[in-house]
């Protein structure tokens, strides 16, 4: 059965935001695995590791799989000793999303995050070999590539995961444009990007929008949403989708989602639910597709 996974949170929601959000999740989201951890902006990680015990407990009581995110940019000398610290654990899974903590973990076992860019076989076959267990695939690769992957990590007994819905990450900066946007400078940012939960909209000089900016991140303006292309994914030996979490009804985006997977919701009713729920955000599927990330083809993969 193809499992369903809910991806760390990207933005700087309130710890109360968040202990709420995970509530619901435990209770009502039909989710199999859920991603813990602080993977954009180390700064914002003491806000709510004090409730991570508390979360990870309600989690697992409630019967979902739950695995530790570390960060995807490590720099400075605190956040080396974090990801040391976290690969250390030995509790819950670990996933990898950047060197620092690939080297920290060495041969022991891990799952490996899609910042780590593994595009191809020989990458897949490379990480296997250093303990990986599971890998998800960046978000622009297409179709083709991403069977091709699916095939080898299945070969090796890897999980392959992918994600199909949510803002797609295009990069991560050493600076943070979020604090330089606002007059502030990185070390002095005051947190400025708590006060966009969906993350800071980027505009074109003729007022288009175009991506969205969280810390050190920069995203898609769109929302990735492969939907109508599970079953595709499913054929082609993906083992996990993956949902980011969003500021909207993430409970309702998982019951689409499951909806879909298991057939007890028509594909046409989850899609026509999905954009009901995500108002005016558009979604996108250009990747998948081999076009740019941006461009939205409805039902593809019925073609």
């Amino acid at each position: 059965m193809t499992k369903l996974t809910l991806g760390p949170i990207a933005y700087h929601w309130s710890a109360e935001t968040r202990r709420d959000f995970y509530a619901r999740i435990a209770d009502e989201a039909p989710v199999d695995e859920v991603y813990l951890g602080e993977v954009i902006c180390s700064k914002r990680a003491p806000f709510h590791e004090a409730d991570l015990p508390a979360t990870i407990e309600r989690l697992q009581r409630a019967g979902k799989t739950v695995i530790l995110s570390t960060l995807a940019e490590v720099m400075l000398k605190r956040e080396r000793k974090a990801t040391d610290d976290l690969v250390e654990m030995d509790g819950p899974e670990i996933e990898i999303n950047n060197a620092a903590g690939l080297y920290a973990r060495g041969k022991r076992s891990h799952r490996v995050g899609a910042f780590m860019n593994v595009y191809n076989e020989a990458t897949i076959a490379w990480m296997a070999g250093q303990g990986a267990t599971h890998v998800c695939l960046p978000s622009e690769m297409p179709a083709p590539a991403i069977a091709v992957a699916a095939q080898a990590a299945r070969d090796l007994e890897l999980g392959v995961e992918v994600q199909v819905f949510g803002r797609a990450s295009l990069a991560v900066s050493a600076r943070c444009y979020h604090a330089r946007a606002h007059g502030r400078t990185k070390d002095n940012c005051q947190f400025v990007c708590e006060n966009d939960a969906d993350g800071m909209p980027l505009r074109t000089t003729d007022d288009r929008p175009i991506l969205r900016v969280n810390g050190i991140q920069t995203q898609s303006e769109s929302y990735v949403d492969l939907l109508p292309e599970t079953a595709r994914l499913v054929a082609d030996g993906v083992t996990h989708l993956r949902l980011m979490p969003q500021a909207v009804d993430m409970v309702a985006v998982a019951c689409a989602f499951r909806g879909a997977l298991d057939e007890t919701i028509a594909l046409e009713e989850a899609e026509a639910s999905l954009c009901e729920l995500c108002g005016t955000t558009r979604f996108s599927n250009g990747f998948y597709h081999g076009q740019a990330g941006y461009r939205r083809i409805a039902m593809a993969s019925q073609a």
